[in-house]
Formats: structure tokens, sequence, C-alpha cells
């Protein structure tokens, strides 16, 4: 497992005094670039061979979240590549070792220039020690809408949603949906379903529903196609 450690900053909270959902996706977003880069798999080598790695899903299991100046501790590792698809999984632990969080995601290898999945070569995978897959329950990858829900008012892509990649970051949807999503839900299972990349300028309308057991946020466009799905399970 690669790793590296932490300390809550202020930033990084909400305002309950605990990290926020959407820092926690970024710290195993960071996690998983440190290891690549170390490896001399980074994004800039990436690029040069005009390839990357596009985040599919996420399923995250989240157990107690740490609060402000506590140290942490993130880790990552891959767990399999089949065809365009490499697996992912991470875990933040405290000072005692026990998890806070894990979480499992789906990457898919894209070619940069036409943007289409290709599959991986051993140049771009053998450098990575294949870990066993974390025991997380099993829901797949795929999202149902829940029918009926509630619109929200519509939003633009702005310049600070967008990545490297000059699209919208896959944290960034998370953080979209929590906009949302009731404050009273504490969140204890996170799954996202990634359908398209969102650009500088184009149009996000929410649509929220919830059945009691989960709650879930469609990110669509002017068109009802949807972005991203978002879904929450709390207590």
């Amino acid at each position: 497992m690669y790793s590296f450690d932490s300390r809550i900053r202020y930033s990084e909270i909400d305002k309950t005094g605990k990290l926020s959902l959407t820092s926690m996706i970024n710290y195993f977003q960071d996690c998983s670039n440190f290891q690549s880069v170390d490896l001399g798999l980074g994004y800039e080598v990436l690029k040069e061979r005009g390839k990357g790695w596009v985040l599919s899903s996420w399923h995250i299991e989240i157990y107690n979240t740490p609060k402000l100046c506590e140290t942490v501790t993130i880790g990552t590792f891959a767990s399999g590549f089949k065809g365009f698809y490499g697996n992912r999984n991470f875990m933040m632990l405290d000072e005692k070792g026990d998890y806070l969080a894990c979480a499992d995601s789906l990457w898919v290898l894209v070619d940069t220039k036409i943007g289409r999945p290709i599959k991986p070569t051993p140049e771009d995978i053998q450098l990575y020690e294949l870990g066993k897959p974390l025991d997380l329950e099993t829901e797949g990858r795929k999202i149902n809408p829940i029918e009926g829900g509630t619109m929200f008012p519509s939003f633009k892509i702005q310049k600070h949603h967008l990545d490297t990649h000059e699209h919208v970051n896959n944290s960034q949807y998370i953080q979209m949906a929590m906009e949302v999503i009731p404050e009273d839900i504490e969140i204890k299972k996170l799954r996202v379903e990634y359908k398209k990349s969102a650009l500088y300028g184009d149009t996000v309308i929410p649509k929220m529903g919830s059945d009691g057991n989960r709650t879930v946020v469609e990110l669509c466009d002017e068109e009802g196609q949807p972005y991203a799905l978002v879904e929450v399970k709390g207590y």
C-alpha cells in the first residue's frame, strides 16, 4: 500500500468542524496522484503518451469522520486491471490505525486525442503492485435514479470546477450534489457514477429524489442527460 500522513486543516472542514466529504475525496485523489508521480507515471508522463485515467465510479464507506487538527493516514493500492479498466482501493486511518473510511474506485484509460477508451499497455500498469480488494459491500457501479424528485436552479460550470484535463474534476460533482442534499443526513455510504464530462460554460441542472433508504442527485445537462449521479445513504 502506498500512503502518506496529513493533519486535517481548517480549509478542509465543514461547519461542524469535521472533514468535509469533498475534502475526503480530494485526499484520496491526491494519494493516487502522489503514487503515480512517484512511480514515474504521473499526469505529465501520461500526457506525453496521449493518455489519461478518467474516473468512472466511486463506492465509499465512512465509519468515523476526523475533526480539525487530527492526524490521518491516507493509503491506496491498485486492486485489479481488466480491459480498459483499473480498480483502485483507498482508505483513511486515524492515529491508532483504525479505519475512518474505505473506498473502491473504477477508472478507465482514455486516449486523450480522440476521447476513446484504450487498453493499458504493460508500461502503463506493471509498476503498480496489486493488493487484495477491500471487503466492501458490493452494489455495482450503476446508480438507479429515483422517480419524481425535486428540480433545483441551474448553474454554469466555472473555471474553478476544472482540472488539468479541462473538464470538471470528479470531486466537484460531489460538492455540487452536497449543495442540494439535506444537511440532516449523516452520510455513511456514497456512490458516484460518472456518465460524461462537463466543460467550462456548460449548464448543470440538479435533480434530487429520495425513497427513505437512499438519496440520489442527478446532475444533468439542459437535455436532461446526466453528467453524474450521486447516491448517499445515512443512518
